[in-house]
């Protein structure tokens, strides 16, 4: 029964980095009730709109300015949560997730938690610098637009 209970670390932060924008690794850890598991989804929802209000109105919808990055910002923070689970230690993850077991080896590193852990530093330094340059790009953009507007 209580192996039933364990939480294992290479599950949470590959569910974090795979599944991270659906809150797979929040459901992991802590189940149905968990309100965070749920607001992944809505806000990765959010930001998919956001892409595909680009594909239909164009680079120049406002809406779309908003909502993209949302998308870009939940994937960097999963990304940042597979490697916060991926580098804790075997007594704080234990400690947290496994408190009946505190010896329980599901909180042991191994080279796949490593490998996970590499993968999401690279993906997660990608989408947060992507999201960052579309937002100032943008908005420096309409900034120069409306000047030339007032200029005029």
């Amino acid at each position: 029964m209580q192996s039933s209970l364990r939480k294992n670390k290479t599950t949470a932060a590959g569910l974090a980095f795979i599944g991270g924008q659906l809150g797979l690794h929040r459901l992991y850890l802590f189940g149905m009730k968990d309100v965070w598991a749920w607001v992944h989804p809505m806000v990765a929802a959010l930001g998919w709109w956001g892409i595909e209000r680009v594909r239909q109105y164009g680079q120049d919808d406002h809406l779309a300015w908003l909502l993209v990055p949302l998308l870009g910002f939940t994937l960097a923070a999963t990304s940042l949560t597979a490697i916060y689970y991926g580098l804790s230690s075997p007594e704080k993850w234990n400690a947290q997730h496994n408190p009946l077991t505190p010896e329980a080896t599901a909180g042991n590193t191994n080279w796949l938690t490593i490998g996970v852990v590499v993968f999401s530093l690279l993906f997660g330094a990608i989408t947060l610098m992507s999201s960052i340059a579309f937002s100032f790009q943008r908005y420096f953009e309409y900034q120069v637009e409306e000047a030339r507007k007032i200029s005029q």
